[in-house]
């Protein structure tokens, strides 16, 4: 291997290429969800579980890289990932909530109450 092409440890290319290839597969996935499941409320579940997921290993490897090569730590990567992974469970509960105002008929069955002793 020519060492001009890479200045990164095995390790670290390594890990980079673990992460980029296990937040693809996410990204896919959960792109496969939103595409292929029944309803609204399942295909919901895609683009705010696997498909955040998926961006958060792309976010984190580009982190580790800009880290590594620049010297210091790389705050831009990892703030958009605190922000995506604060930011995707609230607007998909606000979702969900919003069509449960619409259709109250999806609402799902109330638990059934406690015996008294």
């Amino acid at each position: 291997m020519n060492p001009a092409l890479s200045s990164l440890p095995l390790w670290l290319d390594l890990l980079l290429a673990v992460l980029v290839l296990l937040g693809t597969v996410f990204a896919l996935v959960g792109s496969w969800g939103l595409a292929k499941l029944g309803d609204f409320y399942k295909r919901l579940h895609g683009p705010t579980k696997a498909t955040t997921l998926g961006v958060g290993c792309v976010l984190i490897a580009s982190a580790l890289y800009f880290s590594f090569e620049r010297g210091n730590i790389s705050v831009h990567e990892l703030l958009v990932t605190v922000f995506l992974f604060l930011t995707a469970p609230v607007s998909a509960h606000l979702l969900i909530k919003a069509a449960l105002a619409l259709d109250p008929s999806q609402r799902p069955a109330q638990p059934p109450a406690p015996p008294d002793k």
